[in-house]
This record gives C-alpha cells, sequence and structure tokens, in this order.
C-alpha cells in the first residue's frame, strides 16, 4: 500500500505547483514582452517613415522646414528612449518612453495641421501616399498600445490571484509591469479645427 501513495507523490506535486502559477506566470509575462515588442515595432515603423516623409515634404515645401527639423529631432528624441522587458515594471522608464513618443506625436501633429494650410502639398501624390502610410502606422501604434495593456493586465490580474500568486512570489518574484499611458497634454480633449483665417 505504502509504494502507489509515494508513486503518486510526484503526480499529486506536479498538478499542486501547476496549480500555482508554475506555467501561467512565465507564459503571461512572455506575452507581455511580446505585445512590448510590438509596440516598440510600430514605433519603429513611423520612425523609418518619418526619413522618407522629410524628403518628401522637403522637396515640396522648402519654407516648412522649422517643422521638419522639429519632427526629426522628436524623431531622434523617441528613438533614443528604449525599454526593454526588464524595464516594463519600472514606471518611471515607462513615463520617459511615452514622454519622448508624445512629443513626436504632437510635432506630427503640427505637421499635419500645416499641411491643411498648404493646398498643393496636401495634393501631390507621393505626399497623400506618405500621409495614409503615416496614419495607418497611427493605427497600428495604437492597436499595440491597446494590445500591450491588456496583457498587461491579465498579468497584473494572475500575479496577485490565487492560487497563482503563490508561484508568481516564491517562485519568481513577480511584479506588477506598468501600462503603457499617454502624455500629451490635454490629449482628452478634441481638437479644434478651423479652416478659415
Amino acid at each position: 500500500m505504502r509504494r502507489p501513495v509515494l508513486a503518486l507523490t510526484p503526480v499529486v506535486m506536479a498538478v499542486a505547483l501547476s496549480g500555482c502559477g508554475m506555467n501561467s506566470v512565465p507564459t503571461a509575462e512572455e506575452n507581455v514582452n511580446a505585445k512590448w515588442a510590438d509596440v516598440q515595432a510600430a514605433y519603429q515603423r513611423r520612425a523609418n517613415l518619418i526619413p522618407n516623409l522629410e524628403a518628401t515634404v522637403k522637396g515640396a515645401a522648402a519654407s516648412e522646414k522649422s517643422i521638419l527639423t522639429e519632427v526629426v529631432n522628436a524623431r531622434a528624441k523617441a528613438t533614443s528612449v528604449q525599454v526593454s522587458g526588464d524595464d516594463l515594471s519600472d514606471p518611471a522608464k515607462m513615463q520617459q518612453f511615452a514622454q519622448a513618443q508624445g512629443q513626436l506625436s504632437g510635432s506630427l501633429g503640427r505637421l499635419l495641421a500645416n499641411v491643411e494650410a498648404y493646398p498643393n502639398l496636401k495634393s501631390q501624390d507621393n505626399f497623400q501616399t506618405f500621409m495614409s502610410q503615416l496614419e495607418g502606422t497611427e493605427n497600428r501604434i495604437n492597436i499595440a498600445i491597446g494590445d500591450y495593456n491588456k496583457a498587461v493586465q491579465a498579468y497584473n490580474i494572475r500575479i496577485r490571484t490565487f492560487p497563482d500568486a503563490i508561484g508568481a512570489k516564491v517562485f519568481y518574484g513577480a511584479k506588477p509591469k506598468a501600462p503603457y499611458q499617454a502624455t500629451t497634454v490635454n490629449a482628452e480633449n478634441a481638437p479644434t479645427v478651423n479652416f478659415g483665417n
């Protein structure tokens, strides 16, 4: 009778450990890291589009150099702030990344507003193509951020709720991940559009 009980002990231990987040916590953390990589890829796509946009706009409107310089400088700053998977638990790093990306978004917004003032520039096919790509990229960024924040929420819930909280603390020392938050001032207010001067 003693042998069957001893034979079942490893099975019982494996089942007990699986219920304590042994597999689910690292799986959830890897999902957060993968979603963060998607956010970075979307921002990198935007950063890669800007030099082409810059060349197109410079050729069409030399007078807009100051705005383009602002966009290029904001791009340089945005690409210089890097956040790794290890930094996802550091709200200050996440805030720094979000601020750099927010500055670039603001500069791009001013560029788009300027396009409204110069219809000839807006009508050029190559500029329209880049604008469409840029708008598509902004949509990808928003989707990637939403997916990342959902993954963070799922991970944070997992490491804080029973039974996974046991394994998360004991085996992994898991800490909550920081969600991505926008830093653009007054982003909650709709922009004012004025077509008349």
